[in-house]
């Protein structure tokens, strides 16, 4: 199945998109796809809901805006320098183990929305990464059971403003938490959409012109590992979002470095997850 969430901000509705990409309204089944949907054996129920009922379902118009497919979850978990490339032009070691640090889950924006450049900002960055959705509750699982515990996958653009990041002292956080930094989606994609997330080709462009390239099948930490990793140290909830991270061709990486500017148009996408673009505009 592929989750969506469709309206305005704040007031999205749960939706179903089905293949032929009709868009039906699931909120008579369930109320949103937070923690409780999900723990609750919510995509099994769904599922069932869509087999019996989508056919009679009230359809939702292609034009009405698409939130995030999950509503705001307890913690966005970030892995950072999770490609070898990236490490290298980012000129730091590969890590021993996953590195990790939080977006605050204030950032969460629909695939589509406009991304607002935060006051200060000078260096607003784009990361295309690999985005895996928390199934149930999820406390030191093994490796060879992370797979039990996932609801699915989605597209996110791990934006980021480097100055905040890198020059301002402390920790990442500070750097990639701004309003609108974190659109994810078009969809869920539950695991059966997708064959192997170790396998997924992916890309980003700015202004049309490419900037990423590249599969995760080069990510130095897998998505197993990384779910069983997470498990051993918090807690994860179910509706908890973990961003895998990014392959090379980042703006801080570039020769001179290059950042993003209002107007600029950032497009990107995940082989089985749909795609996404983004608008950049000044604070208000």
């Amino acid at each position: 199945m592929k989750l969506i969430r469709c309206g305005e901000e704040g007031r999205e509705k749960p939706a179903v998109l089905l293949g032929d990409g009709t868009r039906i309204d699931a909120s008579q089944y369930v109320t949103d796809y937070n923690e409780q949907f999900f723990e609750n054996g919510g995509l099994a129920g769904l599922r069932s809901w869509v087999a019996a009922n989508g056919a009679n379902a009230p359809r939702l118009a292609g034009n009405v805006r698409l939130g995030p497919p999950v509503a705001r979850p307890s913690k966005i978990v970030c892995v950072g320098l999770n490609y070898r490339d990236h490490a290298a032009e980012s000129k730091m070691a590969i890590p021993a183990e996953p590195v990790l640090f939080f977006k605050a889950t204030t950032s969460l924006a629909g695939p589509n929305d406009d991304v607002i450049i935060p006051r200060g900002a000078t260096k607003v960055d784009w990361e295309v990464e690999l985005a895996v959705v928390i199934g149930r509750r999820a406390s030191y699982v093994s490796k060879d059971r992370a797979h039990e515990f996932i609801a699915g996958y989605a597209l996110h653009n791990d934006y980021s403003e480097r100055a905040f990041q890198l020059e301002r002292g402390g920790q990442w956080v500070k750097g990639k938490s701004a309003d609108t930094f974190a659109p994810l989606g078009p969809f869920l994609a539950t695991p059966d959409e997708v064959p192997d997330a170790g396998q997924l080709n992916m890309w980003l462009k700015v202004n049309g012109v490419h900037r990423q390239r590249g599969t995760t099948a080069t990510m130095i930490f897998g998505v197993a590992e990384l779910v069983s990793y997470i498990s051993n140290f918090m807690t994860l909830l179910a509706g908890d979002v973990i961003s895998t991270g990014t392959p090379a061709g980042v703006g801080l990486g570039m020769d001179p470095p290059q950042y993003l500017k209002p107007g600029d148009v950032v497009e990107l996408g995940i082989e089985c997850l749909g795609t996404s673009a983004q608008r950049i505009v000044a604070a208000s």
